[in-house]
This record gives C-alpha cells, structure tokens and sequence, in this order.
C-alpha cells in the first residue's frame, strides 16, 4: 500500500510540475557536442537504395566435399552440388538454412581470390556476408560519394546470376561486405 502510496504522489508530482521528489530524482542530461560543418544547414536526402536482407555468410573450405559432407550428414542441412563459377575463380555449394543460406567457397584455377585468404587461414573461416540491396546501381553510386571503396569499379553477376559489388573489408569493421541486387 505504501509503495502504492508513493507512486501515486510521483504522478501528481509530474502531473502537476511540482517539485516535491520528482524533480530531486531528475538529473539534467548533458548536452553532446554536435558535429558541424561549413554546409550544415543543408539537408540530406534519404537514401534512393535500402537494405534487405542477409543472403548468405560464406565460409572458405580447404576440402570442399568433407565440408559438405558435414553441412549434410552431420547437421543434417540440404545442401546443393557443387558448382563452379570460373568468372569468380570459386566452386561453391550452398546450404540452404531456412531463413538465410551458407555458401561453402573452394578455390577454382589459380588466380581465385579464396586461395590467398586459405594461405593465410589453413583450416578456413568466415570469408564474407552478403546483404541484398532494393537497387544495387543506386547503392554504388551513393557509397562512392561517400567514400567507401569497392573491390571493383562497378557490380558483376554473382553466384546467384544477380548483380554484386565487394566492399573493402578496411572500409566496412574488418568484414568483407558483398552487396546482392534483391
């Protein structure tokens, strides 16, 4: 009943501004320091591309086939064959994970981009994330402009026959960020 009590008196309190034990409970909130420029007073137009959702997490494999192997026998996922994509210098197989899919990459011919990063990764590892974009040609122009860089100049077909564009790990926390048209 007394905390019933209590909770009523801070209500009236607020209700009615009063300074009573409210306002000794109340601590003024600094104000944060705001960043300006020489153009501040222009407004910024909302982005004409968005984000969707995850894709894929790829994951670079030593040995092909025992990864798929255990994607499928040990966990039990449906996986596909394999797949070569020469134009990517990979082999890939896919596994399909109900809300999203892992790609499983292999290095294919002698200039794939997956064998450097297995040199430096013996057992392999978290290669890259793929997030789809509602207009992947807005999306690179816009982060052009703001200054991240790409892998290439301008988007390819991918793995899943849609445009895709790689982001510069050094520009996105460390992760290798592909961009998928939705």
């Amino acid at each position: 009943m007394a905390s019933m009590l209590k909770a009523a008196a801070v209500a009236a309190a607020v209700a009615t501004g009063s300074a009573g034990l409210f306002s000794k409970l109340q601590t003024p909130v600094p104000k944060a320091s705001t960043f300006s420029t020489s153009q501040s007073s222009l407004q910024v137009a909302g982005p004409v591309w968005n984000l969707g959702r995850l894709n894929h997490v790829a994951i670079a494999v030593p040995d092909l086939e025992k990864a798929k192997a255990f994607y499928q026998n040990v966990l039990g996922a449906q996986v596909s064959e394999a797949v070569p994509i020469p134009e990517h210098g990979v082999s890939v197989v896919f596994v399909n994970l109900g809300n999203t899919k892992m790609e499983l990459l292999h290095p294919l011919g002698n200039d794939s981009p997956i064998e450097g990063f297995l040199q430096k990764n013996k057992a392999g590892g978290m290669h890259h994330i793929c997030i789809e974009v509602d207009d992947i040609n807005a999306a690179v122009m816009d982060l052009k402009e703001k200054k991240i860089r790409s892998l290439s100049e301008e988007a390819k077909i991918g793995a899943h026959g849609k445009p895709v564009i790689f982001l510069h790990p050094k520009d996105c926390g460390g992760v290798l960020v592909e961009l998928e048209q939705a």
